[in-house]
């Protein structure tokens, strides 16, 4: 037993001793990020500099000791109104004509064609050098992001370390006892208790009659031992057998979802532009997602599914909401002209504690039913890889038991009729029978479907239901 207690003071010790180094990791990726804002300006236009360096590459390959216009010498001057309306103009057309020149300049020069060409090609060499500026500034800022959610993500990692309770000593005798009659023994055991009540448990464990049993077997035993429903984390070890390993166990939230979807392709397409998920990211939270990939047909599916993806990765790492979408609209961003953007609409569900959270980048809006009725959830219009910087805006509802979400693609609320589409499917929400989510999604699809026979649009819908565990 002495020898027990040591292990747990060790293994306590280590989680301290872990808990200040992911800290300090989290200030030091901090101090990147800071730096990384500090050291570059960003620029957006071309600047006065460029200007006159155009000009004056203009003037030495053409005009030579002609001083007839001096459009050089006139734009020096820091009150010229010209170098600002050429800047301004060949930002906007793209290239300077005979008409944008100064009125002196069209009456006395001879060689006015070789001095616009000239000024076009430095004026058109600096805005590619501007663009690959821009670029890298962007390029720059997705490494600020990582370093900033990473410095996040550690730091909050470090304090739900320090914040563990060790209540081992109070389980032990039971979790050994349950674990004994299903012939397995338990070499040493773990048990935490965090801020929000949360528990997890790591108990390395044999069997001891030769045969293998499921580390889902082994959580039954745990739920009886420990109460609350329990469940094995899913980099954890599948199978327990006659060498010891060690499984980490998991409590399950309050409350359990399932959900049902359906969805149709714009006619004439063979595959949908629409993707979604509906998945557990980390312990007791479960992630919905739909995207629209602008246009219809393979392309559109490739983008949408290539942002559902994308964001999933982030937040299985354990970037929140915000910083996934950020992360994935500035990846999105940088990939060029051929990365068509596309909508993306993302709800992220606490078992523990029923809330919801809701972004939005250019997604429709979320139906939330509930005792009270029908509540709209939608923000934002603008489609991910299409602005930077950008910030998604975060949307919270608590929910209850029975309580339903429903969300849909662009091409669903298009259908409907009216000017007002959110409020006619409100409206249909509000009397549609409450059912299974499957149920539901294809009577939503019905519906929008009625008012156009024929789909000039992908439409989808993604519905999930939520319920207290009994």
């Amino acid at each position: 037993m002495f020898r027990k207690r040591c292990v747990r003071k060790d293994m306590a010790d280590v989680n301290v001793y872990t808990a200040k180094r992911l800290n300090d990791m989290a200030v030091s990726l901090g101090g990147l990020a800071r730096a990384f804002s500090d050291d570059i300006d960003g620029g957006q236009k071309l600047t006065r500099e460029d200007g006159l360096a155009a000009l004056q590459a203009a003037s030495s390959m053409v005009c030579g000791g002609c001083g007839r216009c001096n459009i050089y010498s006139d734009s020096e001057k820091e009150d010229s109104y010209y170098l600002y309306y050429l800047l301004r103009t060949f930002e906007q057309n793209g290239a300077l004509d005979y008409e944008d020149m100064p009125k002196l300049f069209q009456e006395t020069c001879r060689y006015q064609d070789e001095y616009i060409a000239y000024l076009n090609r430095s004026l058109g060499k600096a805005t590619m050098n501007l663009s690959w500026k821009n670029r890298f500034l962007e390029s720059r800022d997705a490494v600020i992001v990582q370093f900033r959610e990473l410095a996040v993500i550690l730091e909050e990692f470090s304090h739900q370390m320090e914040d563990a309770v060790d209540i081992t000593a109070s389980k032990e005798e039971a979790l050994r006892r349950y674990f004994r009659h299903r012939r397995m023994a338990i070499d040493n055991l773990l048990v935490l208790q965090y801020g929000d009540e949360q528990r997890e448990a790591f108990i390395t464990v044999k069997t001891t009659n030769g045969r293998c049993v499921t580390s889902r077997e082994a959580a039954d035993l745990v739920s009886a031992a420990m109460g609350g429903n329990w469940c094995v984390a899913r980099d954890s070890k599948n199978i327990i057998t006659r060498q010891p390993g060690t499984v980490r166990f998991v409590e399950e939230g309050k409350y359990q979802m399932f959900y049902g979807a359906a969805r149709i392709p714009k006619e004439g397409e063979e595959v949908s532009g629409d993707n979604f998920t509906f998945k557990q990211s980390v312990p007791n939270q479960i992630i919905m997602s739909l995207s629209d990939g602008m246009g219809t047909g393979p392309v559109a599916a490739e983008e949408s599914r290539h942002v559902i993806e994308l964001t999933e990765q982030l937040m299985e790492t354990g970037f929140s909401a915000r910083a996934a979408l950020k992360m994935v609209n500035t990846v999105l961003l940088l990939a060029g002209t051929e990365q068509h953007p596309a909508t993306l609409d993302l709800c992220c569900i606490d078992l523990h504690t029923g809330v919801l959270e809701a972004m939005k980048l250019g997604a429709a809006a979320t139906f939330v039913i509930g005792e009270d009725g029908v509540e709209l959830l939608e923000a934002g219009d603008v489609p991910v890889g299409a602005l930077n910087p950008i910030e998604p805006v975060l949307l919270s509802k608590k929910l209850w038991d029975d309580d339903r979400i429903v969300m849909v693609s662009d091409g669903v609320l298009d259908a409907l009729p009216g000017e007002d589409k959110e409020q006619v499917m409100r409206e249909f929400l509000e009397t549609m029978p409450i059912r299974n989510p499957q149920d539901m999604a294809e009577r939503i699809l019905s519906f929008a479907r009625s008012f156009s026979p024929v789909s000039r649009d992908d439409m989808t819908v993604l519905t999930a239901g939520i319920w207290e565990r009994k």
